[in-house]
């Protein structure tokens, strides 16, 4: 972990969007990340631990945004009491210091009870204290308009995944793919932070690398 983290700070990275500590805890992680001159802006995690444990987490890491990454029900009340969970715990974050938000993949977009997970989510949630990290590719793949989803929910998407969409629908490296990434952010002038990511890329830090370069080129 170490000498990837170091491989990315080389390629000019100064911040990154951590998804666990990789078997160190977050004041360990946090060591390796100062001595490479790298920033943890933001970090994914769950609440199964518990809010207060996700704060203690985020800030030794240094976060600024905490991020649930992923959830799952196959009920639309099972989606509402997750809201009210996120409001709960955007509640704790705020007064921690924290922003605090949820990122989507495709499946909050596919009915569930007559509804839409997304909406959901954009309905029952408190703006006060909960942002989108709208991970454009997701949106796209799941035949959404993501402007409209931005103009929608303007100042609550916060944060991008900025990962490109292949004529095949296979994921992309940033600017390789269809997506009009310059249209996108020009709609997205409110988002903090703009974060490079594959899900399964056949070279990560090739991919890291594009991303970083297309994301220092690009104009909007």
């Amino acid at each position: 972990m170490p000498g990837t983290l170091r491989q990315v700070a080389e390629l000019g990275y100064r911040s990154v969007e951590t998804a666990g500590t990789h078997g160190r805890t977050a004041a360990e992680f946090r060591t390796v990340l100062d001595d490479l001159g790298l920033r943890a802006t933001s970090g994914h995690a769950d609440l199964d631990g518990g809010v207060d444990a996700l704060i203690e987490d985020a800030r030794a890491l240094g976060n600024r945004q905490v991020v649930v990454p992923h959830a799952v029900f196959d009920t639309a009340d099972g989606w509402r009491a997750f809201a009210d969970e996120l409001n709960e715990a955007g509640r704790k974050c705020r007064a921690a210091g924290l922003r605090f938000g949820y990122h989507n993949h495709d499946h909050e977009f596919a009915p569930v009870d007559g509804v839409l997970p997304y909406d959901v989510l954009r309905e029952r949630t408190d703006r006060r204290f909960v942002h989108f990290e709208l991970d454009l590719y997701w949106a796209v793949h799941a035949g959404q308009d993501v402007l409209a989803l931005i103009d929608a929910e303007r100042d609550r998407i916060r944060q991008l995944h900025v990962k490109d969409r292949a004529l095949d629908g296979e994921m992309a490296d940033p600017g390789t793919g269809t997506m009009d990434f310059p249209a996108i952010f020009a709609h997205a002038r409110s988002a903090w932070e703009y974060i490079v990511e594959h899900d399964q890329p056949t070279d990560p830090l090739r991919t890291a690398g594009v991303g970083f370069d297309y994301l220092r080129a690009v104009r909007w």
